[in-house]
């Protein structure tokens, strides 16, 4: 394999915004998530979220398609929710997801966003342009560089 440096802010949400990852799951979620990453080859630099959305900082091999990746963890960890979870609730994601990609200076301040996630949502200093619900019929949005110092 090639050499590689690839840096993706991932963002996805629980079926309609349900606050579904309760605090006693959570662990084991995120816990779940960076191990079925690391079978796909891929490293996990930060996950973390709310009670209705993850955020997750990996790098993802090129041999990987983004969508695959992205698809694969989905799936598997809401199996992984519903049959090893007493939950009255089936556990589900909702379509579609957010991704970012990174240069390798902007690491450590993705990090510290997705590590500190409760904290910005609980003080109103979240990235509005990270953070933002997209609808699959919604046009493109056009990233600018004053979207990520927002």
């Amino acid at each position: 394999m090639a050499l590689w440096r690839l840096y993706y802010h991932l963002v996805w949400a629980t079926k309609e915004r349900h606050p579904l990852i309760v605090p006693e799951r959570e662990t084991e979620l995120y816990g779940y998530i960076i191990n079925k990453a690391d079978i796909l080859n891929s490293i996990t630099h930060a996950i973390g979220g709310t009670e209705n959305h993850i955020h997750l900082v990996a790098s993802i091999p090129p041999t990987l398609s983004i969508a695959d990746f992205v698809k694969n963890i989905k799936g598997s960890s809401a199996h992984y929710f519903n049959k090893n979870w007493q939950n009255p609730n089936k556990f589900g994601w909702q379509e579609g997801y957010g991704i970012f990609s990174l240069g390798q200076k902007q690491i450590d301040e993705a990090v510290a966003y997705v590590l500190n996630q409760k904290i910005h949502h609980s003080q109103g200093s979240v990235n509005r342009y990270l953070e933002q619900i997209i609808n699959q019929n919604d046009p493109p949005i056009r990233w600018h560089p004053n979207h990520l110092t927002d």
